[in-house]
């Protein structure tokens, strides 16, 4: 309880590049593009698919670096009855996006793991290169006043993070560096912006293939609503606050094509964040806590999450 409320406690900041104000949320008069994007994996790693819950109005191009920290009780065997293992997910990412057109725009991004789960036998550390992702994101409405606006987009994972075999005997098969194999993904998101408020909808959906160990992971789909309001706005700077709920739905791994037990799973987080910007810096930070979590059959518990970025217009 004394780390959830400590948690809460926490002041976030999120990111948007500062022009013309025009009494509305965001200060970017060429604004074009929202992108909802996860970067981590299943249950926590890098090979699930657990969501940072990246959805943000962000600079129309950038580069920028992410911090993104997850927390997890497992079961330690099957002779332990309790969740007992401790379990942390930590990511370092580049990440940028470049327009290429008025509509089209790039997203690219390249992690950097290191994970330790606590265990009876000793801590168990792993870390390194992740899978680098790519996406390319099209505009396909906007209405003429600005309100509506939705966006489409397609991506690559490529499996340039580490992938062991003897990982998918544990509790979590997802403590990994990587997947092993080359997955799809495809987002769609709706904007509603008005004055000092502006709403954000979004959902994507991750098809894994089996990677060359004969192993499977589960194809995922995240969903989530984001409400954001201005706090303060100037010609320079703009603080806003974020509010709203986020989902994850996972389905079974695969060994040699035969589903395995205890894999799928879902998840439920309520989040709270703020997001600043001065000029072309912007600064962002996010909570999210678990208001449902049933993954693996239960023998995984959903504890925390948190994220930090910074970001630089270009």
């Amino acid at each position: 309880m004394k780390d959830t409320f400590l948690m809460l406690g926490l002041v976030l900041f999120n990111l948007n590049q500062a022009k013309d104000i025009n009494d509305s949320l965001y200060i970017l008069n060429n604004y074009h593009d929202e992108i909802l994007f996860k970067e981590c994996d299943a249950c926590g790693c890098a090979a699930g698919n657990g969501s940072s819950g990246f959805e943000s109005l962000l600079n129309p191009q950038f580069i920028g670096i992410k911090y993104f920290a997850q927390h997890y009780k497992a079961k330690e065997n099957l002779f332990v009855n309790g969740l007992t293992q401790d379990q942390y997910f930590n990511t370092f990412q580049l990440w940028a996006k470049i327009p290429l057109t008025q509509k089209l725009s790039i997203y690219g991004s390249l992690p950097f793991h290191f994970h330790e789960k606590k265990t009876l036998q000793g801590d168990i550390k792993i870390n390194g290169i992740g899978d680098f992702n790519l996406m390319g994101i099209y505009q396909l409405i906007n209405s003429k006043d600005n309100i509506h606006q939705l966006n489409g987009g397609i991506g690559v994972k490529v499996p340039l993070g580490n992938f062991d075999e003897k990982g998918i005997s544990g509790v979590n098969p997802s403590f990994q560096l990587g997947t092993g194999s080359w997955d799809y993904q495809a987002v769609l998101n709706y904007r509603f912006q008005k004055n000092k408020l502006a709403v954000l909808l979004n959902t994507d959906y991750t098809i894994k293939t089996e990677n060359k160990k004969h192993y499977h992971f589960g194809n995922q789909w995240n969903y989530s609503a984001t409400g954001f309001y201005q706090i303060f706005g100037n010609e320079k700077s703009i603080l806003s606050a974020k509010f709203g709920f986020q989902g994850e739905v996972y389905d079974r791994n695969r060994q040699y094509k035969e589903a395995l037990p205890k894999t799928a799973g879902s998840a439920l987080y309520g989040k709270l964040g703020f997001e600043a910007s001065y000029k072309k810096i912007s600064l962002g930070t996010e909570v999210m806590l678990p208001a449902y979590t049933n993954l693996a059959g239960g023998d995984i518990e959903a504890k925390s999450r948190f994220s930090v970025f910074v970001n630089f217009g270009i």
